[in-house]
């Protein structure tokens, strides 16, 4: 995941790498819709309005927060929304195919060392001997939908433990906590801030990492519209530069820690404008801390981990075999690593 791919090297010569070093802002007050999920992986466009980056490039956002990925991509495909982050999903995959979307750069990313995604039994599961990956095989794992990134996760991870699945999609979020508690489903993944909390309050058991099977999978992406990153390249560069910056900062905050005990609390306090609005400040801090995983420096995306996802789709029969990685992404606006 370290070597730069030739098209991504050449990208420091072009408008990719140059996203934090180009000047004055192209536009003024110009209107913006800006996708979002109340999560802590969000957090990048939160600190960029918070702290004025987006304004800076003249930039005036506002968001429009969503409760899945799917209708996000959907948003973004009818002109309901200017740019998002998301998982690739096979529903994302279709709507690039159709000419309607297009990846233009990377979100969060798992990363060895880092805190990340959790792999979780229930504990009617736990007790009957699932206590680690390499003991899935005949196990049922949850998945929102066929197709989303829970069920990639779930299909890479059994598959290196040789493990045969069934899956079980149960739409939301809420319900998979559900049915884990009631030991209807034996197996899920999910990110740090869900994980923690459920374990800690023996709900369900922590049995793994997907950083252990999938190191440097890129979880979300940033996206926008194909008419947006063909014909728009100045406003999409001037997203992609406040997106980087805010992404910066919560780095040096909460993942790195090297801007100190100060910035760390307020950049807990910003997110906290955004995610667990409905609790405390001293009740939310502690899950948004546990969902600081690794947003990519200006927004560098790894085309090896999007490569096997859409290979994944295919292989699955999810998405066209016809597809190619130019479909859905393009590659012009960030560094690539491979």
């Amino acid at each position: 995941m370290s070597d730069f791919t030739r098209r991504g090297a050449l990208g420091l010569l072009g408008g990719a790498a140059t996203l934090p070093m180009l000047g004055a802002p192209a536009f003024a007050n110009t209107k913006m819709t800006v996708g979002a999920l109340r999560f802590t992986s969000h957090a990048a466009s939160f600190v960029a309005l918070e702290r004025g980056y987006f304004a800076e490039e003249g930039l005036d956002v506002e968001f429009r927060f969503f409760e899945a990925a799917q209708p996000m991509a959907v948003a973004i495909a009818s002109g309901d929304a200017d740019y998002a982050v998301t998982a690739i999903s096979g529903g994302l995959i279709s709507l690039a195919e159709k000419g309607a979307a297009k990846v233009i750069g990377g979100a969060l990313i798992e990363e060895q060392g880092i805190d990340g995604q959790k792999v979780m039994a229930s504990n009617a599961a736990y007790d009957a001997g699932l206590t680690s990956p390499s003991m899935l095989d005949g196990k049922s794992f949850a998945v929102t939908q066929p197709g989303s990134s829970f069920h990639y996760m779930g299909s890479k991870i059994s598959s290196a433990e040789g493990a045969t699945v069934s899956f079980k999609p149960l739409q939301k979020v809420g319900a998979i906590i559900g049915a884990m508690k009631s030991g209807q489903v034996d197996a899920w993944t999910i990110v740090p801030h869900i994980a923690k909390p459920m374990a800690a309050s023996g709900a369900m058991k922590i049995i793994g990492n997907v950083s252990d099977y999938l190191p440097g999978y890129q979880v979300t992406t940033v996206f926008t519209s194909a008419e947006n990153a063909a014909n728009e390249r100045a406003k999409t560069e001037s997203f992609l530069r406040a997106f980087s910056k805010g992404a910066a900062d919560f780095n040096a905050a909460l993942v790195d820690k090297t801007a100190g005990a100060e910035a760390d609390e307020e950049m807990v306090k910003l997110i906290h404008k955004y995610v667990y609005t409905d609790r405390p400040f001293d009740k939310a801090a502690p899950s948004i801390r546990n969902g600081a995983m690794r947003i990519n420096a200006n927004a560098s995306l790894n085309m090896a981990s999007v490569n096997d996802q859409l290979d994944w789709f295919k292989s699955e029969g999810l998405v066209k075999e016809t597809i190619t990685t130019e479909t859905v992404v393009d590659t012009s606006y960030v560094e690539t690593m491979s």
